[in-house]
């Protein structure tokens, strides 16, 4: 049985806050749609940013076969202890564990432990949805977008974007807001495939986030308002009526069976 390593990017305090509105984490979310295609896994579950312990806990990080890191709230410009914390866990990580999966704020993560750069997306935001991702050339090579539709819409939530890729990294798709959504690079025996949306995610959840921080979001300007918000909310339900459960989450059913290869 393999065993993995999943990485919470979310401070213990938004989490207590999800759990406290009846929201799942992201970490919840990521085991559920692992077991709806596999339940073969021995998971184990690290918190770098509220555990300034984290390397004693997980003491032997090359006994996993693979990692995966979720999304999270934070901005890693603030260049905070705890964002400190999980970028030196990341580095560790890409020295002793050979496949990652680095999903929104962790391509994020991975990109700056790599060398490469995050700033604020300087043409918008996904709010709950990013539309009409497309894949290119590489991409339609490479294993991450097996059976993928070349042109897709997908759960995200996202206000900063990738805006230097680390060395050699091959860039795998992109839309009109961000245009690092897919990427792929390697240091040294490590393998990342990064992802700047959440296949993970059912937009159920996404749309509970949008109503969850609802004052936030206006704060932050990416909406005017309330009858804007209801306006997009209904435009995601829509989307969800269409969306198909596989299809969504063909990059997490990929990385597992890369995962499984060997």
């Amino acid at each position: 049985m393999k065993k993995i390593l999943i990485v919470e990017g979310n401070l213990k305090e938004e989490n207590q806050q999800f759990t406290n509105a009846g929201i799942q984490t992201h970490t919840e979310s990521l085991k559920d749609s692992i077991a709806y295609f596999t339940k073969n896994l021995e998971i184990d579950i690290a918190n770098p940013s509220s555990d300034p312990k984290v390397f004693e806990h997980i003491k032997n990080l090359d006994e996993y076969d693979g990692l995966i890191w979720g999304g999270s709230s934070l901005n890693i410009y603030n260049d905070t202890i705890e964002i400190r914390r999980q970028i030196d866990f990341m580095k560790a990580s890409q020295k002793k564990i050979k496949k990652i999966l680095a999903i929104c704020w962790g391509m994020q993560v991975a990109v700056t432990a790599a060398g490469g750069e995050v700033k604020k997306s300087q043409k918008g935001t996904n709010r709950g949805i990013s539309h009409q991702i497309k894949i290119n050339e590489n991409g339609l090579k490479h294993p991450l977008y097996k059976d993928k539709n070349n042109n897709f819409n997908t759960p995200a939530f996202n206000f900063d974007e990738v805006s230097k890729l680390p060395d050699k990294a091959v860039l795998l798709s992109s839309n009109k807001v961000n245009d690092v959504q897919g990427v792929n690079f390697q240091i040294d025996e490590c393998d990342i495939w990064g992802i700047q949306y959440h296949p993970e995610i059912s937009y159920d959840k996404m749309i509970k986030l949008i109503h969850f921080r609802t004052d936030r979001l206006i704060e932050k300007k990416a909406f005017e308002d309330q009858d804007e918000i209801n306006s997009h909310v209904k435009m995601i339900e829509d989307e969800n009526q269409i969306s198909n459960k596989d299809l969504r989450m063909m990059e997490l059913r990929n990385w597992i069976a890369y995962l499984n290869e060997n």
